[in-house]
């Protein structure tokens, strides 16, 4: 259906903006700027009611899918599974994953179009594992944040790894790290940094 076409305005034609007004849109702007993070935040994105994660963990074969999010809170036992799922798979060792990674997942996710499973290369990792794989190879860092279930290495079937580490540096929320020949995108909630 064809619509009609308004002249387009040039800037004579706009109302005029007095000086408080302007000056009043300024300070609410830059009012933002000091506004505590998360709180900024929740102006960019509405928060969703529910939030969603899938994993399939590549080196146990093992699959979740798990509403971790629900009604305002962190859901317990959908976390637990989550903490499992992202266990250290060589030494079987459990621990927390930072709520803060989950939601940097969630909103990566939320980036395409498609479902969004994340096929999961290393997620938490205990400090002996950690200084194992850093003797064998100095590109693990000693000072990783897997070990404080803060970091994540992943990728998506269907979606090329530069593609989801596009998508991950888009969101400015922590570090991204892109490794091509092993074909799989780092991701942390720590300070944002790239390599």
């Amino acid at each position: 259906m064809a619509t009609a076409e308004r002249p387009a305005k040039s800037c004579r034609d706009a109302a005029p903006i007095h000086r408080r007004r302007f000056l009043r849109l300024g300070l609410a702007a830059a009012s933002v700027c000091f506004l505590p993070p998360p709180l900024c935040a929740g102006l960019r994105e509405p928060a969703a009611t529910e939030r969603r994660l899938t994993f399939f963990n590549t080196h146990t074969g093992e699959t979740l899918e798990a509403c971790y999010f629900k009604s305002g809170r962190y859901e317990p036992g959908a976390l637990r599974a989550i903490n499992h799922i992202l266990r250290d798979h060589r030494s079987g060792e459990v621990r927390p994953i930072d709520g803060s990674l989950l939601d940097l997942l969630h909103t990566l996710a939320g980036r395409f179009d498609a479902p969004c499973p994340f096929h999961v290369i290393s997620g938490y990792r205990s400090p002996e594992t950690n200084a194992t794989l850093h003797s064998r190879n100095r590109g693990v860092a000693s000072q990783s944040l897997h070990v404080h279930g803060k970091a994540i290495d992943i990728r998506v079937p269907g979606i090329r790894t530069s593609s989801l580490r596009d998508q991950a540096l888009s969101l400015a929320a922590g570090g991204v790290g892109y490794y091509p020949r092993s074909d799989f995108v780092h991701v942390d909630v720590g300070r944002v940094r790239a390599w």
